[in-house]
């Protein structure tokens, strides 16, 4: 099965807080009118015990239909060849480029006559979306049902955020922002819903950003927030519909890559709206990055390469919450664990918690897996890749696929050989082979799942990010980037504590005079 998506959203004009007639106060600001919170809960029956308890998280396949990526494909070789004719023959000339020039126009123009005119529609004829195949929308809601129950690690938890903020009154339209990490079935079930769905698994980079496009650009649509997971919607947006963009009340941002291109935007004075660093926050970085990542890379690694852990030399490229979670769980199945670390303070921890912190150069030659989750460009090179042993398995758990240089690896000198989904062996001339998992993509997202249940504590807290940023008064929040208020990440936390049938202790009044704390919270400061 496919593996949970990390997505990406525009919401539109209706009020995100319409559906509940109960007020609701928030948690932050103790203002109420907020339908934030309990309306999760109340308005959906199935979701009573685990909306934000288990606000399961699915990757959102959407999918085109076969005539789109067919007229991609075809339109895209068909310009090659117009291309190679004009740099190869003897005769080119200015007629003959502008000959060229014209069969591309057409060409596009084409594609975009199929994807407009020849999507199928769902069953209510509405045909707004574009996935694989609407055909499989009975089983995909099948897996939905379920993950809303909670009770399983079945990848659609993105598609219970996306029924739970339609369901508070938000107006979506939604595309992946990972090209593998979409479910078609589950993509399906939601188009054949009724939502605007632009996703497939195995997208081109050009069919990447037309969903996108689709995503902001539509007739009678105006988006006033973003739900971004990478900062491409974001990006796009801001170069491509500048006017648009500056109606946008506010964006939440979930990944370190996306959070990163907001600080710039910030820095640079280019960001005219009010952003939340939802990867920052406790509720994400605490559990998400840590938990998740623990359990999703052994599940990854099993499903791609049937691997043997005991007694494997293992390298993890970065120390943060995502390689604390990896190097735990490789460490307990036996694996002899490394890590390369630039930040004293992380490497310090690694040495600490009895790893041993080298340079990548030190120890390329040895190990038998390496593993990047830096969130930064060119962490691995071809130059490593070039010392590297016979059969390394070399995969990614940052965000974006800068980490591995993937550009390198793609000359007249190496062989490519698909081996399975998501598993290609590179060869090098002397027959030499490493096992490249996920095109260095996310390798968790595009090879297996991640647990339903930590993945509902980020979608509660992207979920109320929203509802902050759209419910906020004039002013509270500047054109910066900022943290989830400390209550609402306690406040997130708190759902999800009857799973685990946990019990909080309460302060006394004397304890919390003591402390200087409100009896109710927050109980952390604001840089924890």
């Amino acid at each position: 099965m496919s593996a949970n998506i990390e997505i990406r959203t525009i919401i539109g004009n209706r009020n995100i807080n319409t559906v509940s007639d109960t007020p609701v106060t928030d948690p932050a600001s103790g203002v109420k009118g907020l339908e934030g919170s309990n309306a999760f809960v109340c308005q959906r029956s199935k979701l009573v015990r685990y909306t934000f308890t288990a606000l399961v998280y699915d990757e959102v396949r959407v999918e085109c239909n076969d005539t789109k990526t067919s007229a991609l494909k075809k339109s895209s070789r068909y310009r090659s060849r117009s291309l190679s004719a004009s740099s190869t023959d003897s005769y080119s000339s200015g007629t003959t480029l502008c000959h060229n020039l014209l069969v591309q126009e057409v060409a596009l123009k084409r594609m975009t006559y199929h994807l407009e005119r020849k999507c199928k529609k769902n069953s209510s004829g509405t045909s707004d979306f574009c996935v694989r195949n609407i055909g499989q929308h009975a089983f995909g809601r099948r897996e939905i049902d379920i993950a809303e129950q909670g009770c399983t690690h079945i990848n659609a938890q993105t598609a219970v955020l996306i029924e739970t903020l339609a369901a508070l009154g938000a107006s979506l339209r939604w595309a992946a922002c990972n090209i593998y990490s979409t479910q078609n079935e589950v993509a399906a079930a939601l188009a054949e819903a009724g939502y605007s769905i632009f996703a497939w698994r195995g997208e081109t980079e050009e069919d990447f950003w037309w969903c996108i496009d689709k995503c902001v650009n539509a007739e009678n649509w105006q988006p006033n927030m973003i739900l971004d997971d990478g900062g491409d919607a974001t990006h796009l947006m801001l170069k491509k519909y500048p006017a648009m963009f500056k109606l946008i009340k506010g964006i939440v941002e979930e990944s370190v890559t996306g959070v990163h291109r907001l600080y710039q935007l910030s820095k640079g004075g280019k960001l005219t709206v009010p952003a939340m660093n939802v990867n920052d926050s406790v509720t994400k970085t605490k559990y998400d990055n840590l938990y998740s990542c623990r359990e999703s890379i052994i599940d990854s690694l099993k499903r791609s390469t049937d691997v043997m852990f005991g007694g494997k030399q293992v390298v993890i490229c970065g120390y943060g919450e995502v390689g604390k979670g990896c190097s735990q769980a490789l460490k307990g199945f036996g694996c002899v664990v490394y890590v390369t670390e630039i930040d004293p303070i992380c490497a310090l921890q690694a040495s600490m918690d009895g790893y041993r912190v080298v340079k990548l150069n030190e120890v390329i030659r040895n190990v038998d897996i390496v593993i990047t989750a830096t969130g930064n460009k060119n962490v691995v090179t071809r130059e490593h890749m070039d010392k590297m042993k016979n059969g390394c398995i070399v995969c990614n758990m940052g965000h974006s696929n800068t980490e591995i240089d993937i550009n390198g690896l793609r000359t007249p000198d190496l062989t490519w050989e698909k081996v399975r989904s998501q598993v290609d062996h590179v060869i090098w001339p002397d027959g030499k082979r490493i096992i490249l998992l996920a095109e260095g993509r996310l390798v968790n997202l595009s090879c297996s799942s991640l647990p339903s249940f930590v993945v509902s504590i980020t979608s509660a807290t992207q979920a109320l990010a929203l509802i902050e940023l759209f419910n906020a008064p004039v002013g509270r929040y500047k054109s910066d980037v900022y943290l989830l208020p400390k209550k609402m990440d306690e406040y997130v936390a708190s759902l999800h504590l009857p799973t685990f049938d946990a019990h909080l202790t309460e302060l006394t009044d004397e304890q919390a005079k003591y402390m200087g704390l409100n009896k109710a919270g927050p109980f952390k400061p604001n840089y924890y």
